[in-house]
């Protein structure tokens, strides 16, 4: 936790003079998506607030803010824990990326398209690749669909997928073999990619609905298998 909690000291100047709860909300949601505080992890309102040099009424807001995403859960009298999540929520979780994602490709209209953030996030997966950096490699495929979302333009969506990946991404930090997990998707990214650039948008919707379907069959079976080992006696 000290390590964990040096890192968050280093956001408080991203708090600025408006130091405000959703400031503070979304430092604390990006660092439970990178892995700094992994699900089950109980949050110490006096550590975190003195890392982040901000009152406890604000901390609490902030906390409020984040179990109303799903991302925490309070438990009484035991305190404020990073939530773990259920099959259910990861098969729901997936059912809202199909429908929005594939909505946003099918919607895209004529091309050409601005595919510099698609572009951009498949070549950051071929370096973590290159580097044997597999979580990156995971951090580099939420990329690639956070910029597949932002085609549509909507910042109502954007918000929306955000909390949506930030969950992703608690049940990512279960599983026990990234590479596996994350790997064959970079090629598949490549592949969407490439309709895109073509300006097959059917294409790409259609390579997108097969994606997602393969994904929360692998995601699905892995997470099953080790949430069942760890409740096991």
């Amino acid at each position: 936790m000290a390590e964990e909690l040096t890192g968050l000291a280093g956001d408080r100047v991203l708090l600025g003079r408006t130091s405000t709860a959703e400031r503070v909300s979304d430092i604390l949601r990006s660092r439970i998506s990178e892995g700094y505080f992994p699900p089950g992890t109980r949050l110490s309102e006096d550590s975190i607030g003195g890392a982040l040099g901000v009152s406890r009424n604000t901390l609490r807001e902030a906390f409020r803010l984040l179990t109303h995403e799903r991302l925490l859960i309070h438990e009484l009298n035991r305190g404020v824990f990073v939530r773990v999540l259920t099959v259910e929520d990861v098969e729901d979780i997936y059912r809202t990326r199909s429908l929005v994602e594939c909505a946003v490709v099918r919607g895209l209209g004529e091309p050409p398209y601005r595919l510099d953030g698609l572009t951009s996030a498949v070549e950051e997966g071929r370096t973590a690749a290159a580097e044997s950096d597999w979580k990156g490699l995971g951090t580099a495929n939420i990329h690639f669909h956070r910029e597949l979302v932002a085609l549509a333009g909507s910042e109502r969506t954007d918000e929306l997928m955000r909390s949506v990946f930030a969950e992703l991404r608690l049940a990512f930090h279960v599983v026990d073999d990234p590479r596996r997990l994350h790997e064959p998707y970079l090629a598949r990214n490549a592949q969407i990619l490439q309709a895109l650039q073509g300006g097959d948008r059917h294409g790409a919707e259609r390579l997108l609905e097969t994606y997602l379907a393969d994904s929360l069959e692998r995601v699905v079976e892995v997470y099953r298998r080790r949430v069942g080992e760890e409740g096991a006696p």
